[in-house]
């Protein structure tokens, strides 16, 4: 997947593209062409950077009810030749999800799009996966045929439609077709799910892969072979190091994480930081400095790993390298540190974004520690970070941070935020904004109502609505 291009933070579509609550709001108070436009853009071109973790769905979904959108461009999406050519889930994947909660408003041109599509299109499986939530049962069994139709009846294809039935997330479809009393459906089901079943057991009964010998020396060993196959083998080895090694083998594991070969190395340094040996952060200081990236990298995480007074410690005269490992200690001091780093975090923080701007990767823990530590004199950042970030999840980061730091985030960002793509974030808005605002208590009451909210954030809503509370 290419990385998405978003559109700058104060235009409709750079709003909607990051799933800001101001999106929303924006797309109703604009010319309804201008919104559905944008809409169809994020729908079909996902801009997630994450799409695994982040999401649109709901979002989208609630916007295309509001302003009773067409499918028209998601049906030309899903029907495109390219459908057949590029197949990768993320081309259809937040189309089909977005279809799916539709279905669940009780959208049934966007039911009957994905009972066409998983029929005919290349992610059937996930089109079949928001069925399975979705549709009736007659539904799903009319799709028996056509599904099955997909693998032929040959071992392999037999093969394919076990895999097929064990890599679905639903498994509703799969045990309703088992029951149909035709051959070619209910008895080619059963059969697929015994010979998955059968794999699964031999898969567990005779785990593969290499596997280390029962001594310290044989688990080093073991760790320089995997780097030499391109596999990281070091934090399992340094497990493995937890369960072999005795008192009689620090020598040797101090050495080893001295001057090994690079995967040794990794798994001693590793196995010393878990054992919070004294001596380790002397020997991830040298690592950093003059080990190869390979173990470089190995040290900063292994030192990540670490807790106790030692490591904050360690962390405040490393806090101004300019290296990872002096990121790496504003991270442990965020995480970790008392109201006296408050200084270091917030220094920290500022050169981030001044030098990686406001989607680096180290923003995540500099953030949840100016929240954390209560930085006040953090807000601007932060609403900064708020604004223009493409991750929703680090916005929702800001957004809990400036619950913490800044006094208007009630009258403010909160109000937005209870439109936002990220439950956590709907969450954060519906304890702490102001019900004052009447888009607010509307908000709230209509999050209360809607089936399709997660349950997190109508307990929130609830805690500010319910009989207990003044009336909103």
């Amino acid at each position: 997947m290419f990385e998405p291009v978003i559109a700058p933070s104060g235009t409709l579509l750079g709003l909607l593209q990051r799933g800001r609550g101001d999106g929303t709001l924006h797309a109703l108070a604009a010319p309804r062409a201008e919104a559905l436009a944008a809409l169809n853009h994020c729908v079909l071109n996902d801009p997630r950077h994450d799409w695994q973790v982040e999401n649109r769905s709901l979002y989208y979904a609630r916007l295309y009810l509001d302003l009773h959108g067409s499918l028209e461009e998601i049906e030309r999406h899903l029907c495109d030749l390219d459908d057949h050519l590029d197949t990768e889930e993320t081309r259809t994947g937040l189309a089909l999800a977005v279809l799916g909660h539709l279905a669940s408003y009780g959208r049934g041109d966007a039911l009957a799009l994905l009972r066409r599509y998983a029929v005919n299109g290349a992610n059937w499986a996930w089109a079949l996966d928001e069925l399975a939530l979705r549709d009736d049962d007659a539904g799903l069994r009319a799709l028996a045929a056509p599904v099955l139709a997909r693998f032929p009846a040959t071992a392999e294809g037999q093969a394919e439609l076990a895999a097929a039935m064990r890599e679905s997330f639903e498994p509703r479809p799969w045990r309703l077709w088992a029951e149909d009393p035709r051959e070619t459906v209910g008895a080619r089901i059963r059969t697929a799910r015994e010979a998955g079943s059968f794999d699964r057991w031999q898969r567990q009964m005779r785990p593969s892969g290499p596997r280390p010998g029962w001594s310290v020396q044989a688990v080093l060993e073991w760790a320089d072979q995997g780097l030499e196959r391109g596999s990281a083998l070091h934090v399992p080895a340094a497990r493995c190091l937890t369960a072999v090694a005795g008192p009689d083998d620090r020598a040797a594991i101090v050495e080893a994480a001295r001057s090994g070969s690079d995967g040794a190395r990794c798994a001693a340094l590793h196995y010393l930081a878990e054992s919070r040996d004294s001596v380790v952060l002397d020997l991830i200081e040298a690592a950093v400095a003059a080990g190869s990236r390979t173990v470089a990298e190995a040290a900063v995480a292994a030192f990540e790993r670490m807790c106790g007074d030692e490591a904050t410690d360690r962390a405040r005269s490393w806090v101004h390298r300019p290296d990872d490992l002096g990121a790496s200690a504003a991270g442990v001091l965020a995480c970790r540190g008392g109201a006296g780093d408050a200084k270091l975090v917030l220094g920290a923080l500022r050169e981030t974004i001044r030098t990686e701007g406001p989607d680096a990767p180290r923003l995540w823990t500099l953030v949840d520690g100016a929240g954390r530590l209560g930085i006040g004199c953090a807000a601007p950042v932060l609403r900064h970070v708020y604004r223009e970030t493409a991750s929703s999840h680090l916005r929702g980061r800001a957004a809990r941070a400036l619950a913490a730091t800044d006094p208007s985030f009630a009258n403010g960002f909160a109000v937005e935020c209870l439109w936002d793509c990220e439950e956590t974030t709907r969450e954060v808005a519906a304890l702490h904004a102001e019900t004052g605002d009447v888009r607010v208590a509307e908000r709230l009451r209509r999050l209360a109502a809607d089936p399709a909210e997660e349950a997190e954030v109508q307990t929130a809503v609830r805690s500010r609505i319910g009989p207990d509370t003044p009336a909103v």
